[in-house]
């Protein structure tokens, strides 16, 4: 899909643009989102914590660093993991995007790895996971989620450790998001990375609220969204490029 990019600097004047990304992580956002005049409205599909028991998960991070190929699944795995112990390795580390290579620079990765398609497809096709019989490949992320990777690198031969350094838990939605929903205009937007998130709010969401949210255009950053968002009942879909905020503004701007 070749990148889309907004029609004027303020392509989003007026406009609600609902942010599903999880609480706590959506401030550079919703700061996008003024700059081309649209309306945040925060509505977290997820919650993110540490995990459970640290003292396991910095233990499992540093044997992690002395395998040979490390793979980190988001942002949050990024800084999550830089919590726990220095990213210091030896290893070939991939990002499955952009913004969780931008995470792993902050955090002291120098050349960190992303593939062109920006989700666990794209990074399976990059050419450091062609080869990894009996090599040692580190997992690091959360539990859960769709297991392509896990049963890929396997597949592949992987000596595969799983490291989850953070939890991803459903949200805690109050009154203030159900009043918000309600009064959505069907001229709103709804910026969608995650099915997860998308799951909690059909689960958590009264139907009148859901009902609202669903009128809106949601704009989604993959083909497997798309469906999983048709699926939930939205009508109006319209797909990005990537998750990368600029490309779920751009698409948003010229969704009709």
């Amino acid at each position: 899909m070749q990148r889309q990019t907004p029609r004027d600097n303020h392509a989003l004047q007026g406009r609600i643009v609902v942010i599903t990304r999880p609480a706590g992580s959506a401030t550079p956002l919703q700061r996008q989102v003024r700059a081309l005049g649209g309306v945040p409205l925060l509505l977290p599909g997820l919650a993110l914590q540490a995990a459970d028991d640290q003292a396991a998960a910095r233990e499992g991070l540093r044997a992690a660093l002395t395998d040979q190929v490390l793979i980190f699944t988001s942002p949050a795995a990024a800084s999550h993991a830089a919590r726990l112990a220095p990213l210091r390795t030896t290893a070939t580390v991939l990002a499955v995007g952009q913004g969780t290579a931008r995470a792993l620079r902050r955090h002291g990765v120098h050349e960190p790895l992303a593939p062109a398609r920006q989700d666990s497809e794209g990074l399976l096709e990059h050419a450091a996971l062609q080869n990894l019989h009996g090599r040692r490949v580190a997992l690091i992320g959360a539990a859960g989620g769709r297991g392509m990777l896990r049963e890929q690198l396997v597949a592949r031969g992987a000596q595969l450790r799983e490291v989850h350094v953070y939890r991803r838990v459903p949200p805690r939605l109050d009154r203030r998001h159900i009043t918000a929903l309600l009064q959505l205009p069907d001229s709103a937007r709804v910026l969608l990375s995650s099915a997860e998130a998308l799951q909690h709010l059909c689960r958590l969401l009264p139907a009148p609220a859901l009902a609202r949210l669903q009128a809106a255009t949601v704009v989604v950053s993959s083909e497997r969204l798309a469906a999983a968002a048709r699926a939930a009942g939205f009508r109006r879909v319209a797909q990005a490029s990537s998750a990368l905020p600029a490309d779920l503004l751009a698409a948003a701007s010229l969704a009709g």
